[in-house]
């Protein structure tokens, strides 16, 4: 019998390695505190249809990634979006034009996980609290007390805090990511009955609560019965307000949003608010992924590397790749 290796996290860092892994024949089983995939490329389901209130859109700079993201395109679960941009900056909007291809899922972000997950086992609304060494082999334990096992590694590709509580068994490991700073996000979608009348389509701010925002339609393969807008709030004024209730949260960002679009601004038909504890790390890190390939434990992330989208895919690939190159 062979014994599968752990995945914990199936964001775009641990499907990744799940891949790489399952593609040269190593059988895995991968754990999600969610009901769902993606992490922060989740899709949220709402009233107002499916909703990115994480990842807006990515790049791809690196060939490798380049090859996954042509691979996904082939599959019909990623388009460019070429959003009209704009820029908010001391009070003024202006077109921000630039030539920086960006993708999306489609019809939602969650699509590129759930097509990276396939038929890959996964137990999913697992929140694995434990991972702890038996004989010869890894068990994990979640939060209801149940023990799941026996593993021969394990990959865990959440964010740094998280990761830490599991690095228990691993000091050194924990220690690294201990000192990874992760920024939190308060993101709000709003949905409007009738379109807003303003060309913006995406928009950079400065000198505002708000960060970012974007208008779902202008998104290929979105539901466009809404006019569907995300908004960003800025890191700084999310740790503000980290525990803020929701209501308010959304009145404070509905409130620089009316300020900056420059159109007449009705009352949302519908409103939700989503706390990204960890949304980024703070700064860029270049360990690619963490690793005691005596213990056979691995860590990956976008916080290995340069929290984007592509970080965490290439983290992935290189904690397999350190997995797989312990094991011949």
């Amino acid at each position: 019998m062979t014994v599968p290796i752990a995945i914990i996290g199936t964001g775009i860092a641990g499907l990744s390695a799940a891949q790489a892994l399952n593609a040269a024949g190593h059988s895995v089983h991968l754990f999600d505190k969610s009901r769902g995939s993606g992490g922060r490329m989740s899709s949220k389901r709402s009233d107002a249809g499916s909703l990115d209130m994480g990842a807006q859109y990515f790049t791809a700079r690196d060939r490798r990634f380049m090859t996954a993201v042509q691979q996904w395109q082939a599959q019909g679960c990623v388009e460019q979006w070429t959003p009209s941009l704009y820029n908010f900056h001391a009070g003024q909007l202006s077109p921000s034009p630039d030539e920086q291809v960006r993708w999306v899922g489609k019809p939602g972000m969650s699509a590129i996980t759930r097509a990276m997950l396939g038929d890959l086992p996964v137990t999913f609304s697992c929140r694995i609290t434990e991972v702890f060494q038996g004989e010869h082999h890894w068990n994990l334990q979640d939060a209801e007390g149940q023990s799941h096992g026996p593993f021969s590694h394990v990959v865990i590709a959440t964010p740094a805090p998280q990761a830490t509580t599991l690095l228990a068994a691993a000091p050194k490991l924990a220690g690294v990511a201990a000192g990874v700073k992760m920024d939190p996000t308060w993101a709000v979608a709003l949905a409007f009955n009738k379109p807003l009348e303003t060309p913006l389509e995406g928009c950079f701010v400065q000198d505002s609560p708000l960060d970012w925002l974007a208008r779902n339609r202008s998104k290929p393969g979105r539901d466009v019965t809404l006019d569907t807008w995300v908004l960003h709030a800025t890191s700084s004024w999310s740790k503000q307000h980290l525990d803020m209730p929701k209501e308010t949260v959304i009145e404070h960002l509905h409130g620089a949003f009316a300020e900056l679009i420059g159109c007449a601004m009705p009352a949302p038909s519908f409103s939700l608010a989503h706390r990204w504890l960890y949304a980024r790390p703070a700064s860029a890190h270049e360990w690619g992924a963490l690793s005691d390939s005596d213990l056979g434990i691995y860590v990956c992330g976008d916080w290995c590397l340069s929290g984007r989208v592509e970080g965490a895919w290439l983290s992935g690939q290189e904690a397999a790749r350190r997995l797989m190159e312990h094991l011949n």
